[in-house]
């Protein structure tokens, strides 16, 4: 039987931790309490902090230290590699403070889409994004501070574990359609293309389209790390450019790495990449003020990437490209990236499209299943959504080994 995890700083939360381990052991679960304190004080859970601390790739005296955030943050590396040796879980519930959440949710970031996840914090009613991160980790405020058992904490404690009792004892339905699922990115100034390309696949495919904006790409490579994902085509890498011009939707520097682990299909363009995200107007950094600007919406700015950037942008994607282990094909839409890049629209650069366009052609390297195709078409021409879905049917011919979601 599968086990209902309970982790946690057993040194300082040890009441709270116990009070799930019991609620769930009522509710008939098999319950294993694994300690994440860095304090050196004996443990009272089945998994003692050192045998944690021993998955750290340097051991457990990299854990162990004086100094309490080296200390946190090693702990949770740790228990990052310790949780993917567990064979025998079933679901993982936590409860703490900003320590022991950012050291907890680690370990549950790890873990595959589907898997039970809560965290009961006191960080949960508000900027959740480093803690909940691609995953489906499900956060729960604890009202008061994760201390002591009272009225309020048994209620939002007890809530807490008959929540991941429910996921567990009634996993989800396994969905109906036995076609290959295929991740796809969008931007509202990319929308017309991804449609018309769904269009032409969701006979054949389970289209799964996720919104470029930093957590959304980093979801679908997730899923592509877990095996859940037949492929990929990439037409918004918008992410890259906000990581390059320092914008506030970037996905970070890792975008595309795992195409580099997993073989997996890639198609991939352009889309958006003339642009850089900030929030509302009053929000863009004084740096930035005499560059072209555009306001999206009230609480969107975008700024026209340079040809400087550009080049810059156009390296770090071929470079990714080059490490990638599957077929891949990568098309550039020569008359403009997003929908506000066109004659007469207000982030029509050729220059710096130009800029683009030539860095990631001098930079890739061509091979039998790796093409370059530069195209006379906008992004949001029907005849690219067609030169992207034949690219797909290339690169996925190769791919019936590939798991299927």
């Amino acid at each position: 039987m599968r086990a209902a995890y309970v982790c946690g700083t057993f040194d300082t939360k040890s009441r709270e931790l116990f009070f799930l381990r019991q609620s769930l052991e009522r509710l008939g679960l098999r319950v294993v309490t694994v300690d994440l304190a860095t304090s050196g004080k004996p443990s009272p859970a089945s998994v003692h902090p050192r045998e944690v601390a021993r998955h750290h790739p340097q051991g457990e005296s990299a854990v162990f230290s004086d100094d309490r955030g080296s200390a946190t943050g090693a702990m949770a590396l740790a228990f990052e590699s310790f949780i993917r040796t567990r064979r025998d879980l079933g679901g993982i519930i936590s409860a703490g403070g900003s320590g022991g959440t950012s050291m907890a949710t680690q370990g549950m970031r790890a873990l595959p889409i589907g898997v039970p996840k809560v965290m009961v914090s006191t960080m949960a009613s508000g900027d959740t994004r480093p803690y909940v991160g691609p995953s489906d980790i499900c956060m729960m405020y604890s009202v008061t501070d994760v201390q002591g058992i009272h009225r309020i904490s048994e209620a939002v404690l007890g809530n807490a574990a008959n929540a991941l009792a429910g996921m567990i004892a009634h996993p989800p339905v396994v969905a109906s359609t036995s076609k290959p699922a295929l991740g796809l990115t969008m931007f509202g100034v990319t929308t017309p293309c991804v449609q018309m390309l769904t269009k032409r696949l969701e006979d054949a495919y389970d289209c799964l389209v996720f919104h470029a904006t930093g957590v959304g790409g980093q979801s679908m490579e997730k899923l592509a790390d877990s095996g859940l994902l037949a492929g990929v085509i990439d037409v918004t890498t918008t992410e890259i450019a906000d990581e390059i011009g320092g914008g506030v939707l970037s996905a970070g520097p890792t975008r595309l790495d795992v195409f580099a682990r997993h073989a997996l299909p890639y198609v991939g363009s352009c889309g958006a990449l003339d642009m850089i995200n900030f929030g509302a107007w009053d929000t863009v950094p004084e740096r930035f003020r005499a560059r072209k600007l555009y306001r999206h919406n009230p609480t969107v700015t975008l700024m026209r990437t340079t040809a400087d950037e550009c080049r810059a942008i156009g390296e770090f994607i071929a470079a990714k490209l080059n490490a990638m282990r599957g077929p891949v094909r990568f098309l550039i839409p020569e008359g403009g990236v997003s929908a506000i890049d066109r004659p007469g629209q207000p982030f029509h650069d050729p220059e710096a499209d130009r800029a683009l366009f030539t860095a990631i052609e001098q930079n890739f390297r061509t091979g039998a299943e790796r093409r370059l195709l530069r195209l006379p078409l906008h992004i949001n021409d029907e005849a690219f959504a067609d030169a992207l879905a034949a690219a797909w049917h290339e690169v996925s011919r190769p791919a019936a080994n590939i798991r299927r979601a």
